[in-house]
This record gives structure tokens, sequence and C-alpha cells, in this order.
């Protein structure tokens, strides 16, 4: 890596993901690392200018409160210390508008005499040269959902690696309507690359039968897409990679040594032990928004670059509780008619990401002038910058009001819709 680093050293905050932020803002690289860190491994990493040691309430670990080493202190590396929790209240100003981002400029450039040097264009040359001296002449598959972050990675080792990759498209039966041939259509057709396409519907579906925890949802997923693309391996010579798009919010949020899991991500925490590949994994460490800027300069078009998130295990996490087939189909079709209806209303480019989801519960309603039991369907609409915190935005009355007529209409076995208000925190992005 030729750009300069600060490292963010976690010593029990919970704006660890603020700060790296606000440095990587300045135009220097900046990464989270645990408290426990040796001077060594410190120093072995790539052109660190200086520490930033971030205090906070989850400064204690098995009953133990942590503090920064002696043994970091004295590593010559200048050291900024601070606690972003002062008297235990979170100060919830953006660290672009508060006065620590001046403190983090004038430590940054003045102290560490950093170079702003952390761009794009630099990070792109970096994972083209880290991949190919990663895979060298081995071929790589990759788990191509067609989503924002699958898609940026299969550009990178298009642009690293060539011939060498190997895209496999699963449809588990969890995408959403017209997803899996929209897929085929854009990287098979319009962009030539060896897709492999698997209709593997069946076989999660059944292995989510009665499955109602979403942790052990989000694994089972997980780790049968493993077993697939082991499958498709096998009928292919010399894969030895697997590459995955998995970016710096789904490591945050499944967890670190001061911080408790949010959820489990498919790419992370779903992982076999027994995996047989080595990883690639290009885009671990950046934030969503930085995801985009990194597909638009490696040419990818807006339509796939800015397309709404969906989370790897689809509409399973979704579909609430357990799954079941008429639930699903409910959730895929009222899917379909807020995105439609989004559209057509302009507020598929104010809107970062937006669904419906299905819970595991009904309630009494009226239907043709008789009593009936059925779903509600809940109406799930965010903003947001890096995906660690969302915002509600404002959804024209009226519009909500279509798009409640035309699932009622429409979607079978729902008899209410509901929008939820909630930002996060205190809720997450999706349900399960």
């Amino acid at each position: 890596m030729k750009q300069d680093m600060i490292v963010v050293l976690d010593l029990g905050s919970t704006r660890n993901t603020d700060v790296a932020r606000a440095v990587r803002a300045l135009g220097v690289y900046s990464e989270i690392c645990n408290y426990d860190i040796t001077k060594t491994q410190l120093l072995s990493m790539p052109n660190v200018k200086g520490v930033v040691a971030n205090g906070g309430p989850n400064d204690t670990v098995n009953g133990v409160k942590i503090r920064l080493s002696d043994e970091i202190k004295n590593s010559k590396l200048p050291v900024y210390t601070f606690d972003y929790e002062e008297g235990g209240k979170i100060n919830e100003m953006p660290l672009a508008e508060s006065d620590i981002a001046e403190k983090l400029r004038s430590f940054v450039f003045d102290t560490c005499k950093a170079q702003a040097n952390w761009t794009t264009e630099n990070f792109i040359a970096d994972q083209v040269e880290l991949i190919r001296r990663q895979v060298g002449d081995k071929k790589v598959l990759l788990a191509l959902s067609g989503g924002v972050d699958s898609s940026v990675v299969a550009a990178l080792l298009l642009k690293a690696v060539g011939k060498q990759l190997t895209c496999v498209h699963v449809n588990h039966g969890l995408l959403r309507k017209g997803e899996p041939e929209q897929v085929v259509k854009v990287f098979k057709d319009q962009l030539d690359a060896n897709l492999v396409y698997v209709d593997a519907t069946e076989r999660f579906l059944t292995k989510l039968e009665n499955v109602s925890d979403p942790e052990q949802k989000r694994k089972i997923i997980g780790a049968e897409f493993i077993r697939v693309f082991e499958e498709e391996a096998r009928k292919l010579d010399g894969i030895e990679f697997l590459a995955q798009g998995t970016i710096y919010p789904d490591i945050v949020e499944s967890g670190t040594k001061t911080a408790k899991i949010v959820k489990s991500h498919h790419n992370v925490g779903g992982l076999p032990d027994d995996l047989k590949f080595e990883l690639v994994e290009p885009l671990k460490m950046l934030f969503k928004d930085e995801v985009r800027a990194c597909g638009s300069a490696l040419g990818l078009p807006d339509g796939m670059v800015y397309r709404q998130p969906f989370p790897g295990p689809g509409l399973g996490v979704r579909c609430l509780g357990a799954i079941t087939r008429d639930r699903l189909e409910a959730l895929r079709e009222s899917d379909a008619i807020l995105r439609e209806e989004f559209a057509r209303a302009g507020q598929d480019r104010k809107v970062w990401q937006y669904f419906t989801v299905v819970p595991d519960f009904k309630s009494v309603g009226v239907r043709d002038n008789a009593r009936c039991f059925d779903w509600p369907v809940i109406i799930r609409a965010v903003n947001t910058v890096d995906a660690m915190t969302a915002e509600v935005p404002e959804i024209p009355f009226a519009l909500l009001q279509r798009i409640t007529k035309r699932i009622l209409a429409e979607v079978k076995g729902v008899n209410r819709v509901c929008f939820d208000l909630s930002p996060k925190p205190t809720a997450t992005i999706e349900w399960e």
C-alpha cells in the first residue's frame, strides 16, 4: 500500500468508524485495530504515521479495564488519545462539523506529517497489484449477486486477472422478482463475463424449513453458498480462490473484541471452518460510499453502481421467522410493487434503500365483507452514507397510500401495510 495510514485503536469506543471515516475524509487512509495489537504488529503495517487511541464505554473486557499499552506508547509513533463518549454521553455531532475534526486534522498533518494521498485511484491501483500478487496464475471464483459490492469486486478482478475469473450467480430462491434474469442479461450478455448460473432454489428452501432464528438462517445460507461454490469449482480446473464482496460494515457488525455482535453477515460469520478456498476480499476495508466511488472509477454504469443494497441472505432476512413459500411469495410481490412505485415517483434516486418485510404473524382484517386473518407488510426506507447509521426520509403520503392500495389489492394473503419509522440506531436497517 502506497498511502500513508493512521491507525484507530479500539479502546472500547462505539464510534470507531466515525473516527476512521473522519480521517479518510482528510484524504488519509485509516484502519481500525483491536486494543491488544502488539508493537511488532503495529510497526509491520505499511506506512503507519500515527495512532488514534479511541476510548469509550466498552473499555472492560472479561472484567479487565483495557488501556493503551506501554509498548504502543513507546513505539515512537505519535499517539492522540481521546474518549469520544466523554462523561458517558455520546457526541452525536458529525466529526466533519465538531471540534474533534480540527484536532484530528492537526494531529494527522502537523504531528504525524501524513500525506493526503488516500484516493480512489490509488486504492484501485493498490488492490490490482495485491490481487495479482495473491492470485498469481490461478483461477478465482466470484459469488456474483449482481449487487454493488460483488459487481465492483468483479470489475477489480477483471482488471487484475481477466479471464482467470469465473463468476457464479446462485439463485437461492430468495432473490427479488426478476432479479436472476436481470443478472444474467447484464453480466453474461452485456459485460461478457464468464458466468455460471445455478438454480438452487429447492436446495436452500429445504435447508431453511422450520428455521426461525435469524442468526441460524444467515449461517445456513452462508454455509450452503460455500457448498454450492465448492461443487461448481470441482467442475472447473485450477480454482483455488473465492472472491467476496465483503465490506467494512459487514465486519464491524459481525462483532469485534470490544463490541457485541449486531448480526452475523453470511460472508463473515457464516463461513464454514473447513473452507476449501483462499479468500479474495479487496473491498473489506471500504464503506459503502467508497465502494460506489470505486465502481464509478472502474467505469461501471450508474445503474449498477447506485443500485440499492441487497443483503447476501436476500429475502431470507425479510421473510421474518421460519420461511414459508407462500409468505416468501407475498414478500417478493409486495417488494416489486414498492420498487415500481418508488421508481415511478422518482424516489428511487432520493432514497438509499427501500424494501418490504413480511413477519411471521397475522392480524384480523376484513375482506369481501368477511373476517380474514392475514399477514402485514412492513415498508422500510432509509437514507445513509456508510450503512453504520441511517435515518428515515419523508415519503409523500399520497405515494404511501398508492403503494398500500396496490399491495392490499394485488398481493395474496396480506390485509395490512405498515411503515417503519425507526432510525439506526436503535434499529438496524434490516429486520433480521
